[in-house]
């Protein structure tokens, strides 16, 4: 076949990937194999492929693809998240533009659009990491709200309630007004934000005083129960016993004592708002104060708001500093830091606010995920300075808040029956939960209708946290066969900013559930960033779209871009130009495809001594890098192993082992050496295949005829063998001599087309199982080697060896003279400045070490130069 000039990425990408679909490649089922499992960490429903999509994907294919070649019985999960806050946001804006408000909807006519929307857009990433040739089990293909999965979420919530571990309780809640929706403690980020501190003047009761108290919110004041002095502030011993008015709203309050007061901070006086504050709900229980909640659920004040009822926090926030100023209640204000909470997804300033939620106790079920990281080892982390990470948050856990105020995810399974706190049952249906209510109350002439389910979602991380075990039926079918060979998984791809929200309460799950680990390695990347450090968003404008760059560098260039970077935990600095060096490493390996695919070969020729030797390093070299690419990927340097590759590839055999083995121009090579160069190009093709599956599947169906057994994608990785090292340590030194004789050529203008003699003084006892390709690849008449140095040469050095290429009437022996002595003088006059330099006793004192190193090493090289130069002179006078 006619072998294209250029490589097609568009074309060969559809072509393959087509291909491989079509044979069911990616497809695993349990048989007499190990297995290599991943799981996908399930993208949001609502997303399209990103640079961090891209990066982790990517790395995943390497693994998966590289673990079928090793003979696995590989299996890559796919699938998505159903995000409840993302997606319940996108539907209700939806709805919103349509006319639609979601309060005047049903639940079940809500989640009709939500699922409507699912349909039509959730498969969307999934699409689009096809094109970057992710080689999932398409088939396996899972959604956090298919219906197994929701019964795996159901049973569970009802096997840890059932334990004792999930509870209903009234506590201080971290509330997304955005949302309209709790969120756990770890789904709030704390930012340090410039404020203001306002001091406001309350009075004494039946007295013209008055007290000031210092609050960065001062909307709050209507949710004041009492004012708080610690005991021992003598200032305020006076005060003791007596009561404050609320300024604006006139509410009398009890000024109280406790020694929770900071005296250092503020006034030393502390409004007590048990309704809006964690600390102060503390405060309040111990002292019986009046709650008073201000807040509707959207942060705009109710009606304890008075006047400003109906507007939102931060408009009243000013507006009422104005009030209190009108009417001399405020004393003054100061700019003031302050951390405040945020909400990870809508980016909405959180209002701490009580509230009936779900808890699940932690304390216990986190013991093992402790254990299995950070005593045992037996789940490892890389890089593993995550550690420390992950022990922070684990030994610090809370209770986790697993309810959320959302209709899209799955509903809690307990229903209630009564108006009271506690009068619920929990089910995995309504059914079940029927029998359980008639049994608790003893009313056996209860109905279905007289039950109610509560109206909250599960945390979507609740589902999630399931992940590796609920893909294959675990959870519902502990004894499944799919769940029996493929769990616990074997790596896991993931982003560091999940840790916690993920990879630790999978892990968590996983112990609690079957006593066994998930998976046993965890590969954490770094984020993309532009070249400016900026985090890659929308907003910033500095995220390209993948797909755009894989039709311009093509899926293989991207990925390879793409990894050539990314060490593991570590950022990328990402620039377009790593995307065009992968698809100049294309290029190159297609380019010395086609080289070794236009040859012509003929049986009659014997093999050359220099290809035979070029053989055996290079087979050398194959195994050298096949041992550090195993390290690397023993230790997850993803990146390493694809720089040792492409070195081998770019360096070692396009480079060096093509040109030792080219036939002379217009001329055959034997049949011996190209089948070889073909085998060389065939293991290569085996390395590179996890990183560039396009590329490599093209060239291995056109280098043989293959059937659908023989495909790449399913061939098998290059066995190590034992190698000769010295072959590797010899062949350095020769690419030194090549080097130098090249470099002569260069200078003295000498044509490689005219044939040079050599010569050389081997005082190092230096291989000359090399000499044949330091003949060829420097198109030597002859090498000698001689006792003497060589009289009207031109030479260099090696290490302790010296090279002399007798002078040709190609040369002018004056002018080459004349040039050598002009560089002497030079090169002497740099090497006296240097010398000054390390002479001057202040400038060593003072010069850090590394300076001097480089002096030191500037000075020996300028002494090797001048020696090296008047040598060539008196070999020409």
């Amino acid at each position: 076949m006619t072998i294209p000039a250029q490589f097609d990425a568009k074309t060969i990408e559809n072509k393959w990937y087509d291909y491989w679909m079509k044979n069911n490649y990616f497809h695993s089922e349990p048989d007499h194999r190990i297995p290599y499992t991943i799981v996908i960490p399930p993208p949001n429903v609502t997303g399209v492929l990103h640079m961090g999509h891209m990066l982790n994907n990517t790395i995943q294919d390497v693994l998966i693809r590289r673990a079928r070649l090793k003979g696995f019985n590989a299996c890559w999960v796919p699938g998505t998240d159903h995000a409840s806050i993302a997606t319940e946001a996108k539907v209700v804006a939806k709805l919103k533009a349509e006319g639609i408000n979601k309060n005047d909807l049903t639940r079940e006519e809500f989640l009709a659009h939500a699922w409507e929307w699912t349909d039509k857009y959730g498969g969307v990433i999934l699409d689009q990491l096809k094109k970057l040739g992710a080689s999932c089990d398409w088939e396996r293909t899972k959604f956090t709200m298919d219906p197994d999965m929701s019964a795996s979420v159901i049973k569970s919530f009802v096997d840890l309630y059932n334990k004792g571990l999930i509870y209903r309780g009234y506590r201080m809640v971290n509330w997304d007004p955005e949302a309209k929706t709790t969120l756990s403690d770890e789904e709030v980020i704390y930012e340090e934000q410039q404020g203001k501190l306002y001091f406001i003047k309350y009075k004494l009761e039946g007295s013209e005083d008055f007290l000031t108290i210092a609050t960065t919110r001062p909307e709050t004041i209507f949710g004041d129960s009492a004012i708080c002095i610690n005991p021992n502030d003598a200032r305020f011993d006076h005060l003791k016993g007596k009561s404050a008015i609320v300024p604006i709203c006139g509410r009398v309050i009890p000024i109280i004592a406790d020694d929770y007061v900071d005296v250092e901070f503020g006034t030393g006086c502390l409004k007590v708002t048990p309704a809006h504050d964690i600390n102060d709900k503390a405060l309040g229980e111990k002292h019986n104060l009046e709650i008073i909640d201000i807040f509707n659920e959207d942060a705009t004040l109710n009606s304890f708001g008075l006047h400003y009822q109906g507007k939102d926090r931060f408009v009243v926030r000013e507006a009422i500093a104005k009030e209190l100023e009108t009417i001399g209640a405020l004393a003054k204000t100061e700019i003031h830091l302050n951390k405040v909470g945020t909400s990870e997804r809508t980016k909405a300033v959180i209002e701490p606010r009580l509230s009936d939620q779900w808890f699940l106790k932690m304390e216990d079920l986190v013991k093992p995920a402790i254990q299995s990281v950070l005593v045992d080892g037996d789940i490892k982390l890389h890089p593993a300075r995550f550690n420390n990470t992950y022990a922070h948050w684990l030994n610090n856990i809370r209770d986790w808040n697993i309810s959320r105020q959302l209709w899209w995810g799955q509903q809690i399974p307990a229903y209630f029956y009564g108006d009271g706190k506690e009068d619920f049952v929990v089910a995995e249906n309504i059914n079940e939960a029927l029998a359980l209510a008639k049994e608790k109350t003893s009313n056996l002439g209860l109905q279905i209708s007289d039950l109610k389910q509560d109206v909250d979602a599960l945390d979507t991380w609740f589902s999630s946290w399931l992940w590796p075990m609920s893909v294959f039926g675990g959870i519902m079918d502990p004894e499944s066969e799919d769940f029996k060979y493929y769990y616990p998984t074997n790596d896991l791809v993931t982003g560091p900013d999940i840790l916690f929200f993920w990879v630790a309460r999978m892990i968590i799950a996983g112990y609690e559930y079957t006593g066994k680990k998930p998976f046993t390695n965890v590969y954490l990347t770094g984020l993309v960033r532009d070249k400016q450090r900026r985090k890659m968003s929308k907003s910033l404008g500095n995220s390209p779209d993948p797909l755009d760059l894989i039709e311009k560098f093509g899926a293989d260039g991207v990925r390879v871009g793409l990894l050539l970077s990314a060490s593991a935990g570590n950022d990328i600095m990402f620039d377009e130009e790593l995307c065009n060096q992968g698809k100049a490493f294309t290029n190159k390996i297609w380019n010395a495809f086609k080289l070794i695919k236009g040859w012509e070969v003929s049986d009659a020729i014997p093999q050359p001594e220099s290809s035979k030797v070029a053989i055996e390093w290079y087979e050398a070299k194959l195994q050298q890098t096949l041992l550090e690419i195993e390290d690397n990927f023993e230790k997850y340097r993803i990146s390493d192993a694809l720089m040792a590759i492409y070195k081998l590839v770019w360096d070692d055999f396009c480079s060096w082992f093509l040109e030792m083995i080219k036939p002379a121009y217009q001329q055959p090579i034997d049949s011996v050496t190209l089948a070889k160069a073909i085998e060389m190009l065939e293991n290569n093709m085996k390395l590179l295949h996890p990183f560039m599956p396009f590329l490599t599947e093209e060239i291995w169906q056109i280098l043989a005829e293959r059937t659908t057994e023989e495909a790449l994608i399913v061939s098998t990785w290059p066995e190590i063998k034992p190698y000769n090292a010295g072959l590797i340590t010899d062949f350095e030194n020769t690419i030194e001599v090549i080097s130098g004789i090249r470099t002569i050529r260069k200078d003295k203008n000498i044509p490689f087309k005219d044939a040079i003699e050599l010569k050389a003084i081997n005082n190092d006892a230096a291989s000359t199982y090399f000499d044949s390709v330091v003949t060829k690849l420097g198109n030597i008449t002859s090498l000698d080697y001689v006792s003497d140095k060589v009289d009207g040469a031109l030479s260099f050095r090696v290490r302790s060896n010296e090279y002399f290429i007798p002078i040709t009437g190609n040369i002018d022996v004056e002018a080459e003279v004349a040039k050598l002595t002009a560089e002497l003088i030079y090169t002497q006059g740099f090497l006296k400045s240097v010398q000054n330099k390390l002479a001057n006793e202040k400038f060593v004192a003072g010069a850090p070490e590394k300076v001097l190193a480089n002096e030191r090493q500037k000075e020996a090289d300028s002494l090797s130069k001048i020696a090296t130069i008047e040598q060539s002179l008196a070999g020409l006078r």
